[in-house]
């Protein structure tokens, strides 16, 4: 590989680890002021700079601040090494789990087609998937190593509530690589840039699976560990995974599941959303289905697309945090129920219809 191609490649790393890790700690600000806005309160606005308060935008930097120089406190019985590398585990688990989510289609630059994701690989959807199933380690290793039976029994609840959450969105999405016919995230995108109905309907995940896309949905918010899901942390009830941790490191747990609801919005707008894709944008500009046309600078087709999955993912953060903060806490027996009995059988449902369809009207796209 050369220097040129080395340097593409950590440019895409860089501006996806960049664009995750900071809008993950917007969302600290964001979950702050749609919660205040959906109360009729005000929200965060007290930390200011030179005067300056911005909606509270500084509240992100002075909870950092304020994490960094608390007492780092450590149980007398804990595991050091493994009570250490737990919150590092659930916070590189979420964030890698980003790479294989493609944001635009390919850019090109001085002769070459720079794919724009930063990693390609041909089982996508299988890398993301690994990566947020291991982070279960992570929250089974805080909750262990703590030596604290009520962080140890918050751990083994977020164990089972994300194993039978992901094996639900494995399920669910498997209709989907059965209409697109690839694991790769950017095959599977491309193909969502077909049309329906004469042309006129984009043939977006969300309308050949609706069923798959509620399911994933719910699912994934159930994979975050956030209300109506949140019986790993019961914050009413104090016995969280992370109840022993303190300053930077229980930062980090909640950055994790901030980066998580970072990642399944990105699954869910690549998957059923059509991902970078604008309806009738084509490579060289907009080609509508009566026959007019609107020829761009492929730069600017470039931006629109980026410009189009920032804010799809974007309104599926802010979905995400109108259920967190609209729906009570499920019990956990509840939620069991609902992963085992209710989405896993539906998912498989999914799967024996779509392959019915498939088998009488066409083979996958």
């Amino acid at each position: 590989m050369s220097a040129t191609d080395l340097g593409i490649a950590f440019g895409r790393v860089a501006f996806v680890m960049l664009f995750v890790l900071n809008l993950g700690g917007l969302l600290t600000w964001v979950e702050r002021k749609q919660s205040a806005i959906m109360q009729d309160r005000i929200g965060a606005n007290r930390a200011s700079i030179l005067g300056l308060r911005l909606l509270g935008l500084f509240h992100p930097l002075a909870d950092a601040i304020k994490m960094l120089t608390k007492e780092d406190f450590r149980p007398a019985r804990a595991d050091r090494f493994l009570f250490g590398l737990a919150p590092f585990v659930s916070v590189f688990c979420a964030l890698v789990a980003f790479a294989a989510i493609p944001f635009g289609d390919v850019l090109r630059v001085a002769g070459r087609e720079v794919p724009l994701q930063a990693v390609t690989l041909n089982v996508g959807i299988l890398y993301v998937f690994a990566m947020l199933s291991l982070g279960v380690y992570g929250v089974m290793m805080a909750g262990w190593s703590s030596a604290n039976n009520f962080a140890l029994l918050g751990g083994q609840r977020a164990a089972a509530l994300m194993i039978s959450a992901e094996i639900a969105i494995g399920a669910s999405i498997m209709g989907v690589v059965m209409i697109y016919g690839s694991l790769n995230m950017q095959d599977i995108v491309r193909g969502q840039g077909d049309y329906l109905l004469w042309g006129w309907l984009p043939k977006w995940g969300i309308v050949t699976q609706l069923p798959a896309f509620v399911i994933f949905l719910t699912a994934g918010i159930a994979a975050t560990k956030r209300i109506p899901f949140d019986m790993p942390e019961g914050e009413s009830e104090i016995i969280g995974y992370f109840v022993e941790y303190s300053g930077m490191k229980f930062g980090m747990f909640a950055m994790a599941d901030f980066l998580e609801t970072v990642v399944i919005a990105g699954m869910t707008t690549s998957l059923f959303l059509g991902g970078w894709q604008v309806p009738y944008l084509a490579a060289d500009g907009f080609r509508f289905p009566w026959g007019g046309a609107v020829l761009l600078p492929h730069l600017l087709v470039v931006l629109l697309q980026v410009g189009a999955f920032v804010v799809k993912v974007c309104a599926m953060i802010f979905f995400m945090m109108l259920v967190r903060w609209t729906l009570p806490r499920f019990r956990y027996d509840q939620a069991m129920r609902l992963g085992w009995l209710g989405l896993f059988p539906l998912s498989i449902l999914n799967i024996v219809v779509t392959g019915l369809g498939l088998l009488l009207f066409g083979e996958p796209a």
